[in-house]
C-alpha cells in the first residue's frame, strides 16, 4: 500500500490527482492542512509520497511550492495533469432559492468569476479547501450555504449538485508533481525511462548569462518547457531559475547538464521523470 500525503481533504483535486496517477493501486491518503505539512510527512517518514500542485493554466505557478520543493530535499519522480471542473453543491434539501453564500478555495472562486457574477445574490466566502468546504457544510448541516468543488467531492459528502462545469475556462488544467525521499525514487520510476527534468539554479549577474544557458540546451536538443524566476531573499536583483526541460536522449541530457554546470551557481536537479500526457 502506498501512503500519499496531499494538501486538502478527501475529494479535493489533490486527492483526485493522486488516485488517477496511482490508478489500480492500494492507497492510504494522508490529508494535510498545508503544503508545509505535506513535506513534513515525507521528512518524518521516508515511505510517504507527496502529491503537490505546482501550476495551473489559469492561475499560473504556485510560487511558494517551488521554494518548498527546493528546500524539502525530496526528488520529483512523476507528474500528473488534471482537468479541473467545478460544481456548485448544497445540502439535499436546499436549492437555488434558499442558498445565500458559496464557500470555496480562493483559486476556485477566481476560476468561477463569470458564474458568480451571474449570481450576485450569492456571497462568496473563502475557505481553505474546495472539498473541505463541502465537507464542513455537510457535517454541520449548514442550510443556506453552498460549496464550489468537484462533483466527486459533492457525491462523497452527500451534497446535491445544483450545476456542474461552472468554471469560466473549460481548458483548465492543474499540473501536479509526485515527490518522495531520494532513496525511494528508483522504486517509483526507472530513471532510464525519464524524458523530463526539473532543475533550479542561480546565475552570475552578468550580461548574457541566461542566453548562454539556453544556447547550450538548444545545442544538445534539450527542449525548454518552462522557466520560472524567483528573487533570492537578501540578494538584491539576484534570482533563482526553476526550469523544466524535456529530452529524447538521456545521455545528451546529462551532457547538457555537465556543460551548463560551470556557468551557473548552486544547480540542483529536482527530479527526472516521465512527462505527463
Amino acid at each position: 500500500m502506498k501512503r500519499i500525503a496531499i494538501q486538502g481533504e478527501q475529494g479535493s483535486f489533490h486527492d483526485i490527482a493522486a488516485r488517477q496517477y496511482f490508478a489500480g493501486e492500494q492507497l492510504q491518503i494522508i490529508c494535510c492542512g498545508t503544503f508545509e505539512d505535506v513535506f513534513k510527512h515525507v521528512s518524518d517518514d521516508p515511505t510517504v509520497i507527496a502529491m503537490i500542485a505546482i501550476e495551473n493554466t489559469i492561475a499560473g505557478s504556485l510560487l511558494h511550492n517551488y521554494e518548498l520543493l527546493r528546500m524539502s530535499g525530496t526528488t520529483v519522480v512523476g507528474e500528473h495533469k488534471l482537468h479541473i471542473q467545478h460544481s456548485i453543491c448544497c445540502l439535499p434539501d436546499d436549492d437555488w432559492n434558499t442558498i445565500s453564500e458559496v464557500h470555496s478555495h480562493p483559486v476556485a472562486l477566481m476560476q468561477c468569476r463569470q458564474f458568480l457574477s451571474r449570481h450576485p445574490e450569492l456571497k462568496a466566502v473563502e475557505a481553505e479547501d474546495t472539498a473541505g468546504a463541502a465537507s464542513y457544510i455537510a457535517e454541520h448541516k449548514l442550510h443556506g450555504q453552498a460549496a464550489i468543488c468537484n462533483a466527486a467531492a459533492a457525491k462523497l459528502y452527500g451534497m446535491k449538485v445544483l450545476e456542474d462545469s461552472i468554471e469560466d475556462n473549460k481548458h483548465n488544467f492543474t499540473r501536479f508533481l509526485v515527490t518522495c525521499n531520494p532513496q525511494k525514487a528508483s522504486f517509483l520510476r526507472p530513471v532510464e525511462e525519464s524524458n523530463k527534468a526539473s532543475l533550479v539554479f542561480s546565475l552570475p549577474h552578468q550580461e548574457g548569462s541566461l542566453s548562454k544557458i539556453l544556447t547550450i540546451l538548444s545545442f544538445y536538443d534539450i527542449n525548454l518547457t518552462k522557466i520560472q524566476s524567483l528573487p533570492i531573499i537578501g540578494h538584491e536583483w539576484e534570482y533563482l531559475f526553476y526550469v523544466d526541460v524535456t529530452y529524447d536522449n538521456l545521455t545528451r541530457y546529462r551532457q547538457s547538464i555537465d556543460a551548463i554546470t560551470p556557468l551557473v551557481k548552486d544547480i540542483k536537479i529536482l527530479g527526472e521523470y516521465k512527462e505527463a500526457k
